[in-house]
């Protein structure tokens, strides 16, 4: 069968692309062709821009669409309307950020500042253009080898590294993540083969404690009060990715587990994250040993 993919050189995308081809289909990504551009000889690659760029998709068609890259509904809308007539389903990557915010459209396309609301609008659109040939997926904290941000890769990385460990705030914090493969695989076949709907997707439900003691081989997890993480100048999930001090922004990672759910065990996932950053140079965003020290010092 024939898929196109919004994006499909980075992270989610490029494991959407990665099934897909594995799974013996036709695949097309459009992309600007800025990032990993030698990515999957094997597939088509269409390069444009997706606000007003979008004249290498006309006259083509497709069995289905994974839109992992549409983040404001003036955009997605453009996509939308363009492949209305061209591929039988479309499947949009949204983000459980939608239950954080209101339910009106933002009057800004500020990402950063609307993330969950213009996601929502997202939806909308997709929906409104495509009704029931159309899924909306509701993405949890989606990890795995090749993701940008550190916001998991930092605790196997760490961890691997032994000694004390600052484990911040509450063990019973509830945490939930979906590896990335996982959530591709499901994607793909929602586009060429599934139903419409809305889904949230993310994976099984756990506690901080559970997670971080599940990797942590022989370090030693050393657990510190939020208040006093906070009072050290420790940035929740951008220096300290999973920790949520803010009790009220917990109902996030405590999602209904979707029917779809078979995913692969959090080691395994844990194990392919380190040995893809291991291979991976360059600046980390998150705690610095330096400044954990700092922390742990003033604990004791």
């Amino acid at each position: 069968m024939k898929l196109l993919v919004l994006g499909g050189t980075k992270f989610l995308g490029r494991h959407a692309v990665a099934h897909a081809l594995e799974q013996g289909h036709e695949v097309t990504t459009f992309t600007r062709g800025r990032t990993n551009p030698e990515l999957f000889p094997e597939a088509e690659h269409l390069h444009g821009d997706r606000d007003g760029g979008l004249d290498a998709l006309r006259g083509r068609e497709w069995d289905g669409v994974v839109d992992t890259s549409g983040y404001v509904p003036r955009i997605v809308r453009q996509s939308a309307e363009l492949l209305r007539d061209a591929v039988q389903r479309y499947v949009f990557v949204s983000s459980v950020s939608v239950y954080a915010e209101p339910e009106d459209e933002p009057d800004s396309e500020d990402i950063q500042q609307h993330y969950g609301a213009l996601k929502r609008a997202c939806e909308r659109v997709v929906e409104e253009v495509y009704g029931e040939h159309s899924a909306r997926v509701r993405a949890g904290l989606i990890v795995g080898p090749y993701d940008p941000t550190d916001r998991f890769t930092y605790w196997p990385r760490r961890l691997a590294a032994g000694g004390d460990v600052l484990a911040p705030g509450d063990a019973e914090q509830p945490v939930q993540v979906v590896d990335a493969r996982d959530l591709a695989a499901w994607l793909v076949q929602l586009a060429l083969h599934g139903l419409g709907g809305t889904f949230d997707a993310t994976g099984p439900q756990l506690t901080l404690g559970e997670l971080l003691e599940r990797l942590r081989g022989d370090a030693n997890l050393v657990w510190v009060d939020s208040q006093a993480v906070l009072d050290a100048g420790v940035e929740p999930w951008t220096e300290l990715p999973l920790w949520l001090p803010d009790r009220e922004s917990w109902f996030l990672m405590q999602r209904e587990v979707p029917g779809w759910a078979t995913t692969r065990p959090l080691e395994e996932t844990a194990r392919d994250t380190l040995e893809w950053d291991r291979g991976t140079p360059g600046e980390r965003p998150t705690l610095t040993r330096e400044k954990e020290a700092e922390v742990l010092a003033k604990r004791s």
